[in-house]
């Protein structure tokens, strides 16, 4: 298969007069949450509120990382609002908020686009 990277903008709707942060991300599918590196949170001035962690597993080991938001995601003429995990060196869009904003993964060209049943603006069916 291969890995998909894909342009997001991320952004602090608390503090709009930050520029948000233009973010080449990984776009992983069999992921839940958005992650992102610590010199985001510090960058759009993210307050990381005590005990606020969560329990992440990966290769068979668990660990507790911050747990920060919101965070504005902007994808082309898309938009979402979610939390997000304080891990690795590169942002990380996974299953959540690319379900928010209708997004599908195309596995053959490595490329996320908008969902084609709505490609126009987010459908969610919610029954």
């Amino acid at each position: 298969m291969g890995l998909t990277y894909t342009k997001l903008f991320l952004s602090n709707p608390r503090k709009p007069n930050l520029k948000p942060i233009e973010a080449k991300a990984l776009v992983d599918s069999g992921a839940a949450m958005l992650c992102i590196p610590d010199h985001f949170r510090f960058q759009l001035e993210l307050e990381d509120e005590p005990h606020n962690e969560r329990e992440i597993s990966t290769a068979g080991r668990s660990f507790k990382v911050p747990y920060v938001g919101p965070i504005k995601v902007e994808w082309n003429d898309r938009v979402c609002y979610v939390g997000a995990l304080v891990l690795g060196d590169e942002p990380l869009l996974g299953a959540v908020p690319m379900e928010d904003m209708d997004l599908v993964l195309h596995p053959l060209s490595h490329t996320l686009m908008a969902n084609p049943e709505s490609p126009n603006f987010p459908h969610h069916k919610v029954k």
